[in-house]
């Protein structure tokens, strides 16, 4: 685990009460029946009786969407924390609020007189909350600088993040993951690395040495981002473990080196949060308009845009339908918070988490979801202040079927087994050979202690059930494979069918052993969700 001992933002709690309550059946529906008995129901509890749930908390549902027909329910009203299930929330929002057309917008600015090729005063990096933009984007922009005429800035190169406000952390984020790719800095004016989209990080790739005893190369994915590294990584004998480790200090962008990496292993890519993503974000452009021969003669600040400057470059991210695929297949933190402050800029009175879950809330009181008990804070669920329970999740699934959002929606959602990475994400390692394989689409959450599962299965008849099931203050031995038979058993139907005693073993190992984003699969002993 990636740490780094720093004090923690606080924010106040007040700003963002989110919550769902089962809307009214749509017109022509049936009423919601009491809960179902007979072998469905009774093979669910069989399942959520096992040992490995004993003095954990659980909330279960299972409804027909198009009715509203509780077929299982075990304390559904119960608030949990729902950790990244509570992207489907946020997601939905966006795409209500935002519009599925809404892309972000990264300009460059001239600000002062401009005479032929010389700008005379500074130029502008003003960021418009894209976390998707890339070191290749600002080469663009730097390129399209370049070919209005631009050579020579006798100012300096200004970061402007100012579309969003300047608190970087949300409530209640773990203090000792700072450092850590899922919990990153949040800026308008932030860069990523590659095609998962993670805002606010850099990345770096470690190749180990010829032989053993000899240190691994290290190299920074941006290569001009403005991070120190010390320490080293040794290089290990072949049949040693990878033990690479990389720390923050406090309040600065030092890399602290350690571990080692088995001599003859490939390289292997570890992805760090920075401190000040605007700066790295301006300072990587400011290489690149070297690279397109504009000579900027100041230094890197940050700082608004003056009115009156002069646009010069831009670049548009992809539309928001398009950038739901990486951030749930993925459970992309970054872009979840990106969301909301985006919310909160577009629709309400600042780009800050109190103002986009205030939105977040309205667009759920409007759509019949009213505000009651339950509490969102952030976009991700990575705040332990945030709380939902199963009943709400449902009604969330209920109610998305009926907009003209749900197909995007629905598509980014992971896919039980799927191999495809983009398709099946943090369900491609689970319940491959069940079946539910395929049939499942449904938002997964966990961290420490919490365990969850949120989503659509279809029978084998073809209709949908959507379905609930969080877990929450277990210790040691993992729920998921209690979680996973759930799944299955929907799966089969609402007739009588053997459930089995657990789903497949997924895949397991150390978090980033494989994917970065596969924690989700594996990992139940760090602040993830």
């Amino acid at each position: 685990m990636l740490t780094l001992p720093a004090r923690l933002l606080a924010v106040p709690l007040a700003a963002a009460l989110v919550v769902l309550i089962p809307a009214e059946a749509a017109p022509g529906t049936v009423p919601r029946a009491a809960a179902a008995a007979g072998p469905l129901a009774a093979d669910l509890d069989r399942i959520l009786g096992d040992a490995r749930l004993t003095g954990a908390q659980v909330s279960a549902l299972v409804t027909d969407p198009a009715t509203g027909e509780v077929l299982y329910e075990r304390a559904p009203g119960a608030l949990m924390l729902p950790a990244s299930t509570q992207k489907t929330v946020t997601a939905a929002a966006a795409l209500d609020l935002l519009g599925p057309d809404h892309r972000f917008r990264t300009e460059v600015l001239a600000v002062g007189r401009r005479t032929g090729a010389v700008v005379d005063g500074d130029l502008v990096l003003r960021g418009g909350g894209d976390p998707t933009l890339l070191p290749a984007d600002l080469d663009a922009l730097a390129a399209e600088v370049a070919t209005a005429g631009v050579t020579t800035v006798n100012g300096g190169l200004l970061a402007d993040a100012t579309r969003y406000d300047d608190v970087p952390l949300g409530p209640s984020w773990a203090w000792d993951d700072q450092a850590a790719y899922y919990s990153p800095q949040i800026s308008a004016l932030t860069l990523t690395t590659d095609g998962d989209y993670d805002p606010g990080t850099v990345r770096l790739t470690v190749t180990p040495g010829g032989a053993a005893g000899l240190p691994a190369t290290v190299r920074v994915t941006p290569a001009e981002a403005p991070v120190r590294l010390t320490g080293q990584v040794e290089t290990g004998p072949a049949d040693g473990a990878r033990t690479v480790d990389v720390a923050r200090r406090p309040g600065g962008n030092d890399l602290v080196l350690s571990g080692s990496v088995p001599v003859g292993a490939a390289p292997g890519d570890e992805w760090i949060a920075v401190d000040g993503p605007a700066r790295i974000a301006a300072a990587v452009f400011a290489a690149a308009l070297a690279r397109h021969g504009v000579t900027v003669r100041g230094a890197v600040a940050e700082g608004p845009a003056p009115d009156g400057a002069a646009p010069l470059a831009a670049h548009d991210s992809a539309p928001l339908s398009a950038l739901l695929t990486p951030f749930l297949k993925l459970s992309n933190n970054g872009i979840a918070e990106h969301l909301v402050k985006e919310i909160g800029k577009v629709r309400g009175s600042a780009g800050s988490w109190a103002a986009g879950t205030e939105q977040v809330r309205a667009f759920l009181q409007r759509g019949g979801l009213e505000a009651g008990e339950a509490r969102q804070v952030d976009g991700s669920g990575l705040s332990r202040h945030n709380l939902l329970s199963a009943r709400r999740l449902t009604a969330l699934l209920a109610f998305a079927r009926r907009q003209s959002w749900f197909t995007p929606w629905y598509d980014a959602l992971p896919v039980a087994g799927d191999a495809r990475r983009m398709v099946g994400g943090t369900l491609t390692n689970r319940l491959r050979g069940t079946a539910a394989e395929g049939r499942v689409h449904a938002k997964t959450g966990s961290m420490t202690g919490v365990d969850a599962l949120t989503g659509y299965v279809d029978t084998p008849d073809g209709h949908p059930l959507a379905f609930a099931v969080l877990v929450d203050n277990f210790a040691g031995t993992s729920p998921r494979p209690v979680i996973d038979a759930f799944a299955v058993r929907l799966a089969e139907g609402t007739a009588a069918a053997p459930a089995p005693a657990e789903a497949p073993t997924t895949r397991t190992g150390p978090a980033g052993t494989a994917d970065r984003h596969d924690w989700e699969n594996t990992c139940f002993t760090e602040a993830r969700c």
